[in-house]
């Protein structure tokens, strides 16, 4: 989407001011409206859908509410872009990263690598985006290419060659898995999923999320079947097995 002069405007869901999850340090988060990816146990249903955004903003707009926040975040902190799918408005999120850039803040991007495929006229702007994204923050939903179908409804071979693509560039990159017990907890996966993690260059987080329910109000309000509702959130035990097959600790943690 596109403003005057061909300025892109960016389809805006939420802003957090002081998140502490996503990327080094206490973050300015926009998250982006729109996804592709049907995930069962999304917690974000309502950025689904592209239309009726709560808010558009032009790219120096978001610059200019980000900057106000500047002396929260420390050495550390940044900028993080999430979503929905922040890379289906790739080319407002590389404007924005851009302005962040030139002024020497720390920029991250969580994303589940859905629109990526390894097509030059795609990478002609997703090479743009990497050049001003510090921290890419991939969520491997499933390393099954099957079981990945049946959880978010698309194929994670394209996702997997996104992170082969981040390793071959350099960019550095958190791994991140949530972990969703009888669907993605079992250990032949997990081990599938370390050993792949194993061929990635730059992999300085790799991260359990464990699977919450706290959505289902939000699928509920908005009339859609959650397929989920009997799982439950897993133990303590089940985390720490999970953290252990996908050898967590080794990995040291991207500074900023």
């Amino acid at each position: 989407m596109t403003g005057c002069n061909d300025t892109p405007l960016g389809l805006i869901n939420s802003i957090e001011s002081f998140g502490s999850v996503d990327g080094p340090g206490v973050r300015f988060m926009l998250f982006m409206q729109g996804c592709r990816m049907r995930c069962r146990y999304c917690h974000n249903p309502e950025t689904w859908s592209m239309d009726n955004a709560p808010m558009t903003m032009t790219p120096q707009e978001a610059f200019d509410k980000a900057v106000r926040y500047r002396s929260y975040w420390g050495k550390n902190g940044g900028v993080t872009v999430s979503g929905g799918e922040a890379m289906l408005q790739m080319e407002f999120v590389t404007e924005f990263f851009r302005l962040c850039r030139q002024d020497g803040i720390n920029t991250a991007l969580d994303t589940s690598g859905q629109p990526f495929v390894n097509e030059e006229g795609f990478l002609e702007g997703f090479r743009k985006l990497c050049s001003v994204t510090d921290l890419f923050i991939l969520d491997i939903k499933h390393i099954d290419d099957e079981e990945h179908k049946k959880l978010t409804g698309f194929s994670n071979r394209n996702i997997l060659d996104m992170a082969r693509f981040l390793s071959d560039n350099g960019k550095h990159m958190w791994i991140r898995h949530v972990l969703v017990p009888g669907i993605t907890d079992d250990e032949p996966s997990l081990r599938k999923l370390d050993a792949f993690i194993g061929t990635l260059a730059n992999v300085d987080r790799v991260e359990i999320l464990p699977y919450h329910s706290l959505g289902i109000a939000k699928w509920d309000k908005l009339g859609i079947s959650y397929s989920l509702r009997d799982v439950r959130s897993p133990s303590a035990e089940q985390i720490r097995n999970a953290n252990e097959l996908l050898h967590t600790s080794s990995y040291n943690g991207y500074k900023g």
